[in-house]
C-alpha cells in the first residue's frame, strides 16, 4: 500500500550530524519540515551523504522532499575535495565576464551544471545559488567575492546562465539575498544591517537582477532594513519590503524563504523570530544549526502549507528533475579549459 504523504509545514530544517538521530527521526516524522538543508557537519563521503539524504526523506514518508544546500564556489562551498573539486568564486566568474562576456556566460553555466553532476548524484536537489547580490564600496565583506560584480547588469547576467546551468541539470536555484543584501555595512549572522540608501538608488542598482530572474521557482529573504522602505523590520518579517518589493516591483511569485532564522540579525527568541516572519509573508523559514531545542521552537509557530505557499511549494516539488552522467566529462573539460584561460 502506498503512504499517503503527511500534510508539510512551512519550514526547512538542518540535522547535527553525519546520521539522524533518533530524536531527530522522531521530530522530523512528528512535525514533517516541507526541506532540509545540509552543511559541511553532514558531509564526510558519498555514501554517508546519500544515507543521510535517505534517512531524512524517510521521516516525512518518503516524498521526495528538497534537501538544500549552499554550494557556490569559493568560499562558501559546503562540499569539497574529494567529493567535489574545489570551484572559483563568483567574483573570479565575473572576471572572466568582464574580459569576455561569452566565455564569462559560458564559465558561469558550466559550473553550475557540474554543481547538479555533484549534488543531485547526493540525493541533493536544491543550491541556494546564484547570489544576486550587488556589493558598494565599504559593505561588508559577507557578501564580497561571492558576487559576480559590482555592477547589476554583470550579476544578473550571469546569475541567470547560473540558475539556468543548474536547472539543465535537475537541481532548482535559489537566488538570495532578496531584495539586495550588497549594501550591508554589517553581518547579518552577527548583526542587523541598515541600509538608508534612497529608494530609487535601490531600484536602478540593487533590485534589477532580481528582476530579471524573477519567475525563478525559489528566493531567499535578506535579514536587511531598507529604512526607505520600512524603517522599523528586516525584508524577511516586513509586509512592505515582501508585498511592495519582492512580490510588487520586483515581481516574484515564487516560493520566498528566509534567511537562517537563527541568525542574530533577527532579535528576540526563536518562536518570536518565526513568528515575525510568518507574519511578514514569508512562505517557508530557514533554521540551519540543527539544534533541536531551537527547532522545536520554530516547528511550534510555522503553520502548514496552505494557499499560496502550497502552490508554491508543489510547483517546486513538480520541477525536480535528473540529470545525464554520461555528458559529465565534456562539460568538466570545457570547463577546466576555461579556467585556464582565466
Amino acid at each position: 500500500m502506498t503512504q499517503t504523504p503527511m500534510p508539510a509545514k512551512a519550514m526547512i530544517l538542518g540535522c547535527s550530524g553525519l546520521s539522524l538521530t533518533a530524536e531527530e527521526k522522531a521530530f522530523y516524522h512528528d512535525e514533517q519540515p516541507w526541506g532540509f538543508i545540509v552543511f559541511a557537519r553532514n558531509l564526510q563521503e558519498p555514501a554517508q551523504i546519500c544515507d543521510l539524504v535517505a534517512e531524512m526523506r524517510d521521516t516525512v514518508g518518503g516524498r521526495n522532499a528538497p534537501i538544500l544546500i549552499d554550494q557556490e564556489g569559493g568560499r562558501v562551498q559546503r562540499i569539497r575535495e574529494p567529493i567535489a573539486p574545489r570551484y572559483p568564486s563568483g567574483a573570479e566568474l565575473g572576471e572572466l565576464y568582464r574580459r569576455d562576456r561569452t566565455l564569462g556566460l559560458r564559465a558561469a553555466w558550466l559550473m553550475s551544471r557540474l554543481h547538479a553532476f555533484d549534488l543531485i548524484r547526493l540525493g541533493i536537489n536544491v543550491d541556494c545559488l546564484p547570489v544576486l547580490d550587488v556589493p558598494v564600496e565599504g559593505a561588508s565583506n559577507v557578501i564580497g567575492d561571492r558576487a559576480y560584480g559590482n555592477d547589476p547588469e554583470t550579476v544578473g547576467a550571469m546569475g541567470e546562465a547560473a540558475a539556468a546551468g543548474l536547472k539543465s541539470g535537475g537541481v532548482l536555484p535559489v537566488m538570495k539575498h532578496v531584495p539586495g543584501h550588497g549594501r550591508g555595512m554589517a553581518d547579518s549572522h552577527h548583526e542587523l544591517p541598515v541600509v538608508n540608501t534612497p529608494l530609487a538608488e535601490l531600484e536602478a542598482h540593487d533590485f534589477p537582477p532580481f528582476k530579471r530572474l524573477h519567475n525563478e521557482l525559489m528566493a531567499m529573504s535578506a535579514h536587511v532594513v531598507y529604512s526607505a522602505i520600512d524603517p522599523d523590520h528586516p525584508a524577511s518579517t516586513s509586509n512592505i519590503v515582501i508585498d511592495q518589493i519582492i512580490r510588487g516591483s520586483i515581481g516574484f511569485d515564487g516560493l520566498l524563504m528566509s534567511d537562517d532564522v537563527s541568525m542574530n540579525a533577527l532579535k528576540g527568541t526563536l518562536g518570536e523570530r518565526t513568528a515575525a516572519i510568518v507574519a511578514g509573508g514569508g512562505d517557508v523559514v530557514l533554521h540551519c544549526n540543527g539544534l533541536m531545542g531551537e527547532m522545536r521552537a520554530v516547528a511550534a509557530e510555522v503553520p502548514l502549507l496552505a494557499g499560496k505557499a502550497r502552490a508554491r511549494a508543489d510547483a517546486v516539488e513538480a520541477a525536480f528533475g535528473t540529470t545525464d552522467a554520461a555528458e559529465e566529462a565534456a562539460i568538466r573539460a570545457e570547463f577546466d579549459s576555461l579556467r585556464a584561460t582565466a
